[in-house]
C-alpha cells in the first residue's frame, strides 16, 4: 500500500513533473492539477486522495481561494500549502482556513514526506471515526 494518495497542485508544469517523480519514488500515489479549478475537479472525481499539496501563488484561483473552496466541498481533505512567495499573512490565512501545514519552496523532501505521512494519517483517523459512528448508529437501530 502506498504511503499516501496525494494531489499535487501548481501552475508550474516542470515543478509538478519533477515533484511528482520524486514523490512517486517514495511510494506516494500522485495525481496532478495545474490550477485551483482543476484541483477541485480532480477531488470531486477521485475520493481516494488524502492530501493536497497546494501552491499558494497561481493565476486565476490562487491557493488561498482554492483552500477555501476545498474546505467547503471536501471538509476532511488535508492540505499542505507550498509556496516560493511566502508572507506571514498568507501563512496565517492558510492556517486559519484549515491548512494542515505551510512549507516554503524549495522544501526538504524528508520534511515534506513527514508532513504528507502525518496529514494522511490524520485524514484516515477522521474517516475511521466517521465509519465507527455510522456503525454504532446502525447497530443501535437494531437493538
Amino acid at each position: 500500500m502506498a504511503i499516501a494518495n496525494v494531489l499535487l497542485v501548481d501552475d508550474e508544469v516542470p515543478f509538478v513533473e519533477a515533484m511528482a517523480r520524486r514523490l512517486d519514488k517514495r511510494d506516494v500515489n500522485i495525481a496532478t492539477a495545474f490550477s485551483g479549478s482543476e484541483a477541485l475537479d480532480v477531488l470531486g472525481e477521485d475520493t481516494s486522495i488524502e492530501v493536497v499539496i497546494l501552491d499558494v501563488k497561481m493565476p486565476g484561483m490562487d491557493g488561498i481561494e482554492t483552500l477555501s473552496e476545498i474546505r467547503k466541498r471536501f471538509p476532511l481533505q488535508e492540505v499542505i500549502m507550498l509556496t516560493g512567495h511566502a508572507t506571514v499573512e498568507t501563512g496565517i490565512e492558510g492556517m486559519k482556513l484549515g491548512a494542515f501545514d505551510y512549507l516554503m519552496k524549495p522544501c526538504d523532501m524528508d520534511v515534506l514526506m513527514e508532513k504528507v505521512k502525518d496529514a494522511s494519517a490524520k485524514k484516515r483517523r477522521h474517516e475511521e471515526k466517521i465509519i465507527e459512528a455510522r456503525m454504532k448508529e446502525i447497530t443501535s437501530r437494531r437493538a
